[in-house]
């Protein structure tokens, strides 16, 4: 499965009225900390992958875990990588299978979140510490169908008012690891 996701940097109150006016539901409000992994035998950074896993707190239910495989970006047009992501019994049991495999966590990224769902896309306000606010659109998709995905994530955004050609491909990750730097 493929994931076609657009991001860019964005203020919310005017994107609140926006998504309201579009018929947008709101759908779930969550916190994520995000722990990436490095592997012992190759650089994620070097070959655009990432490892991380996921704890989300949401505002009604359990916290989960998940543990998540991104690979490299497919198109310039967009950050779409092909994705793998599943669901944890045991966050502390997880660190240690990757810690006994020899994988080193690098870094935390910690957001909190507001999901909407519009025509067929998932839209997340994100607040990033350290960052500030996000706006993401997404779809999971076949290999075959990225191409109109992103073209209507595209239209989705000029809907809300927001120039698609701001988009940001680099990930919350790499934007937090450029701001240390």
């Amino acid at each position: 499965m493929y994931e076609v996701e657009l991001k860019l940097q964005a203020n919310h109150d005017a994107l609140y009225e926006q998504l309201d006016a579009l018929g947008a539901d709101h759908v779930d409000s969550r916190r994520q900390v995000d722990t990436y992994y490095n592997a012992p035998h190759r650089n994620f950074a070097d070959t655009d992958e990432a490892l991380r896993i996921r704890h989300e707190e949401p505002a009604e239910g359990e916290p989960t875990t998940k543990l998540t495989y991104k690979g490299p970006l497919v198109e310039r047009e967009s950050k779409t990588r092909e994705e793998h992501e599943t669901v944890v019994a045991s966050e502390p049991a997880l660190e240690g299978v990757l810690s006994g495999l020899g994988f080193e966590p690098t870094a935390t990224v910690e957001k909190n979140r507001e999901f909407y769902r519009l025509d067929g896309y998932t839209i997340s306000l994100d607040s990033v510490t350290g960052l500030g606010e996000f706006l993401e659109i997404e779809q999971e998709t076949t290999k075959d169908e990225i191409e109109a995905v992103r073209e209507g994530a595209v239209d989705l955004l000029s809907q809300l008012g927001v120039d698609p050609s701001e988009q940001i491909r680099t990930s919350y990750l790499g934007l937090l690891l450029e701001a240390e730097a």
